[in-house]
């Protein structure tokens, strides 16, 4: 076995290996490749794969948090071992290499997540449980009903939109995001990488509500093939209490079966009651659990 920083032809594999052990997760080849070869700008991201005899077992990407006010945090995203080389040190060397690579960039708090059976692992290396997270799914077939939007909103495509309009949007909305470490300093040139030049963002599919010239409400939708993530589903303060969350996620969602996505997928923070109260509606289904880990850097 051996640990290596990773390279964009480790794309398939590495998206390969996510199915196994995520297979609610998505994100496809050719966006995954674009991650490793042109990390986000500014927040010192890396990753590294496991090998063994040639073949990648294990991934564990690590940067430091760029769009939040708290200082000095950082990010292991994902760590994860194929189910058949577990328990032979792979995944303790991972987040050795993770947590070496934050170390000089000053990190103090370190927030990881972790499968519930994976917990045991987390606490013995010095993590504790914070959060829980559900992951979704909804079987578009049939696809919901394309939804009648109310006097004054009118329903758009992203792809029609200024992008600096949506991301004025989606960084008001984000603030109150239930979480450890709170979105509230987002740059737009993250926004862009992380989302609107994002190689899995279906522009066609994702939908704005817009009142009086304003973007009031937004869902995003990231895919792969005939699969889904919704992203991001976000209403900004102000037009709160309207119905407009439930009104684009089910708009997105017909746009997304309208142009051939069979399957949804989405994680809500437990504690995020509105949007899951809207995801029950729409018939989604609970097919997994998450928990955030916080540690300090020792």
């Amino acid at each position: 076995m051996r640990i290596r920083v990773a390279r964009p032809d480790d794309a398939p594999a590495v998206v390969a290996l996510r199915a196994l052990v995520y297979p609610y997760l998505v994100r496809g080849v050719e966006s995954t490749r674009k991650m490793i070869a042109e990390p986000p700008p500014e927040e010192g991201w890396t990753a590294f794969v496991a090998e063994v005899d040639a073949q990648v077992v294990g991934w564990v990407s690590a940067q430091r948090v760029g769009w939040t006010s708290t200082a000095d945090v950082g990010d292991i995203s994902l760590l994860h071992v194929h189910p058949e080389h577990r328990r032979r040190g792979i995944g303790t060397a991972l987040l050795t290499a993770a947590t070496g690579h934050l170390a000089p960039l000053g990190i103090r708090r370190l927030r990881t997540w972790a499968q519930p059976d994976a917990l045991p692992f987390a606490h013995r290396h010095g993590f504790q449980s914070s959060r829980e997270v559900r992951y979704s799914a909804l079987d578009l077939d049939p696809a919901p009903a394309s939804p009648e939007p109310p006097p004054g909103v009118r329903l758009r495509p992203i792809a029609e939109l200024d992008p600096h309009l949506l991301y004025e949007a989606d960084a008001a909305s984000a603030v109150d995001e239930p979480g450890d470490v709170p979105v509230d300093s987002i740059s737009y040139e993250s926004w862009q990488y992380d989302v609107w030049d994002n190689l899995g963002l279906d522009k066609q599919a994702s939908t704005a509500a817009e009142v009086d010239g304003q973007i009031a409400a937004f869902s995003l939708v990231k895919r792969d093939g005939d699969r889904m993530w919704s992203d991001y589903t976000g209403t900004v303060p102000a037009y709160r209490g309207r119905g407009l969350a439930r009104l684009v996620k089910t708009a997105t969602l017909h746009r997304a079966a309208a142009g051939g996505v069979r399957i949804a997928y989405t994680s809500n923070d437990e504690a995020n009651a509105p949007m899951l109260a809207i995801n029950a509606r729409l018939g989604y289904r609970p097919v997994a659990a998450q928990w955030s880990c916080l540690a300090e850097m020792t």
